[in-house]
C-alpha cells in the first residue's frame, strides 16, 4: 500500500510539473502575442500620422544628415516637422519644439524616400519592427506611402 501510495505521489509530481511547464509557456507565449498586437498597432499609427503630415506639407520635403542619423524634414507653415530614426526608435519633433518625441520604439530599421512617379513626388516609408521573441517566424515589416503636394 505504501509503495502504492508512492506510485501515485510520482504521477501526480510528473503531472503537476507537465501542467506548470505548459502553463508558462502559454503564459510566455501570450505576453509575446500581446507585445507584438501593441508593437503593429503602434507602428500603424505612427505611420498614418507621417502619411498625414507628408499630406500636409507646404514646401518642399528634405532629408538630411544629423549628428544622430538621418532626420525628415517637412516644412508646414513657417516652421516645420522632423522625424528621425535612432536608437531603434522613430521621434518626431514638432513645430516650435526642442525636443525628440518618441513616436515607435522596437525598430529595427527605418528608411524613408522620396520616389518620383510621373512629376509627382511620392514618399514611401519602409519599416521593420524587432520581434520580441527569437524565434519569430513572421517578419514585422510596413510599408507606407504618401503624396506630397504638388513640390515647387
Amino acid at each position: 500500500m505504501l509503495i502504492e501510495c508512492m506510485v501515485y505521489l510520482a504521477v501526480f509530481v510528473v503531472l503537476l510539473g507537465v501542467g506548470f511547464s505548459s502553463f508558462y509557456l502559454l503564459w510566455d507565449n501570450s505576453m509575446a502575442l500581446q507585445r507584438t498586437t501593441d508593437d503593429i498597432g503602434n507602428a500603424l499609427r505612427a505611420g498614418e500620422a507621417w502619411r498625414a503630415d507628408v499630406r500636409d506639407a507646404t514646401g518642399k520635403i528634405q532629408i538630411e544628415n544629423d549628428s544622430d542619423g538621418l532626420v525628415l524634414k517637412i516644412p508646414r507653415g513657417k516652421s516645420e516637422i522632423d522625424y528621425r530614426f535612432s536608437d531603434n526608435s522613430i521621434c518626431r519633433k514638432n513645430a516650435g519644439s526642442n525636443s525628440w518625441m518618441p513616436v515607435l520604439s522596437h525598430v529595427k530599421t527605418s528608411q524613408m524616400e522620396m520616389e518620383n512617379r510621373n512629376q509627382i513626388g511620392a514618399w514611401h516609408w519602409e519599416l521593420e519592427l524587432t520581434p520580441h521573441r527569437a524565434r519569430a517566424k513572421v517578419p514585422l515589416i510596413f510599408s507606407f506611402e504618401a503624396v506630397a503636394p504638388r513640390q515647387l
